[in-house]
């Protein structure tokens, strides 16, 4: 799935598409994860595109008279920009039409939606409403996780998946998180002292923003709209690196919470 560095990246590609004017859009599918609205989505044509940014894991393209798409991308979606005269192919779910180029939504396994709303009631829409704060805000400190985090049984990694209390990033970038900041996945929140979660906020914002760096992580689906593929799964640790060693110690995998986890016990404490 992709997630905080990849939609920021995808984000980022996208800004070529920026003053640009929709003349035309067509919609392949009735239905991804939920309803697809064709009506709503009319409404944009003829409609300039006035600024892309990111929320958690959405896509934001916010269009002139107070109009917004959201796009969340499931566990295969991708945006691609190409030519305005490269035929569309199969799982091509969208696709909006500039004078040049063509913007696709592509999601194989239909898991991400869409969704157009006003611009100014993003923050109440209810999927919106409920994230907690960013894994890049600069609000993200010592002292906010470790209020959420100290008293719960629950172990350290779930509540760093956990979107209520911190949005944007998953599995991958949570292992790599715990590594970096040498935290064992099986600790409980109510184990870690104060500086345990400092540090895990430096690793937080120092594996994210090297993950960006390298254009995100191209496994099994993503890739970037103009084509690129991530590099940053060349800097993995430890997430799918199961029976490699680091620093000449084990790299093991266990699942927890139904998800693959991979950490080096004997750094991870």
């Amino acid at each position: 799935m992709p997630e905080l560095p990849e939609v920021e990246t995808t984000v980022k590609s996208l800004n070529i598409l920026k003053n640009k004017k929709v003349i035309n859009l067509d919609i392949h599918s009735k239905k991804l994860r939920y309803s697809v609205p064709h009506l709503e989505l009319k409404k944009i044509i003829n409609r300039k595109i006035i600024n892309l940014r990111r929320i958690a894991k959405y896509v934001i393209i916010d269009f002139d008279e107070s109009i917004s798409v959201i796009i969340h991308l499931g566990m295969s979606g991708r945006l691609k920009i190409i030519n305005i005269n490269m035929p569309i192919k199969n799982h091509d779910h969208l696709v909006l039409k500039f004078n040049n180029i063509k913007l696709i939504y592509n999601d194989p396994r239909r898991f991400g939606f869409i969704d157009i709303v006003e611009s100014d009631k993003i923050n109440n829409i209810r999927y919106i409403k409920k994230l907690g704060i960013d894994a890049l805000d600069k609000n993200l400190s010592e002292d906010y996780l470790y209020k959420k985090f100290h008293k719960s049984e629950v172990l350290i990694k779930q509540l760093l998946l956990n979107q209520h209390i911190v949005a944007g990033f998953g599995n991958i970038y949570a292992c790599e998180i715990l590594y970096d900041a040498k935290i064992s996945p099986f600790r409980k929140g109510s184990s870690l002292k104060k500086y345990h979660i400092g540090t895990i906020v430096k690793s937080i914002r120092k594996i994210l923003r090297k993950a960006i760096k390298y254009g995100g992580s191209s496994i099994n689906d993503y890739v970037s709209p103009d084509g690129t593929l991530g590099n940053f799964q060349n800097n993995f640790k430890v997430y799918g690196r199961e029976g490699y060693k680091i620093k000449g110690y084990d790299i093991k995998k266990e699942v927890l919470y139904g998800r693959s986890t991979f950490f080096c016990p004997k750094i991870q404490k």
